[in-house]
């Protein structure tokens, strides 16, 4: 028996998307410190994961330079790499 397929929805076009506007580029940051957890964390997942860039909001440069920050952070044993 073939699989059935099922039909998508297409986009109401009455409806506006709005973006997230960047939090870093607001505050004009030039760098993310891998020391400041309290803003790492907010990042984060509750199970430790790194959020999407769809999600936070950030461009795609404050977002590669986050994703570095975690990391060096989790490097440096100051956020876990998984929370159970």
């Amino acid at each position: 028996m073939a699989a059935r397929k099922t039909r998508r929805r297409r986009p109401d076009p009455n409806k506006r998307v709005r973006n997230k506007p960047c939090a870093f580029c607001e505050d004009q940051a030039t760098s993310i410190d891998w020391k400041d957890v309290a803003l790492l964390r907010k990042y984060m997942s509750d199970r430790g994961k790194i959020r999407a860039r769809r999600i936070n909001g950030n461009c795609e440069r404050h977002q590669k330079m986050l994703s570095r920050a975690i990391k060096n952070a989790r490097e440096m044993a100051l956020l876990p790499y998984v929370n159970r």
